[in-house]
């Protein structure tokens, strides 16, 4: 007797993060239903940033950072491609090269020699002092999140007060936009 074999398709569980690009229209309640999406069903928004895009046609750009199996995005990606507002949506995690930055505003707080030390860390970072008191200054940086995760961990013990991220912004390589 001869053994079947049962061609069965792997998937994919391992959790991966992934960044969307969503194209919604510009209108009240938008992003309230878009993140009830996120929530009602447990998936977790890791960052989020919102800006109008096109202001002729009122369309915004959602760009959601979150993590979850090939399984669980896709399956947000199909639930948002059915929203009404929702014209677009990309995974530019797995739609080939995009470029990702974020910037944060760090706050400052120490003596004079936490102070010079703090310049010299920011300096190696490409961080630019925006604000400074004698108490006090702000550095404003941009990069990848990892980059700016590196810069606070450093800062901490030099008198770090205060963290503002925007969370990232994101687009494709290449010729081709959403």
């Amino acid at each position: 007797m001869k053994d079947i074999v049962y061609d069965t398709p792997t998937i994919n569980h391992a959790v991966r993060r992934h960044t969307l690009a969503v194209l919604v229209d510009n209108e009240f309640g938008v992003l309230a239903r878009v993140i009830g999406l996120f929530s009602g069903r447990g998936y977790n928004i890791e960052n989020l940033t919102v800006a109008e895009v096109e202001h002729t046609k009122k369309l915004s750009r959602i760009t959601i950072v979150t993590s979850g199996t090939e399984v669980v995005v896709e399956q947000i990606k199909k639930l948002l491609e059915k929203m009404v507002p929702v014209h677009k949506v990309h995974d530019l995690t797995v739609e080939g090269p995009h470029v990702e930055r974020e910037l944060a505003l760090v706050k400052m707080l120490g003596d004079e020699e936490s102070r010079v030390e703090a310049l010299k860390v920011a300096d190696i970072f490409r961080a630019r002092v925006v604000d400074s008191t004698t108490e006090s200054f702000v550095f404003e940086m941009t990069g990848e999140s990892e980059k700016i995760d590196a810069f606070i961990d450093l800062m901490i013990p030099l008198g770090l007060i205060e963290i503002c991220r925007t969370g990232a912004a994101a687009v494709s390589r290449g010729k081709d936009g959403i």
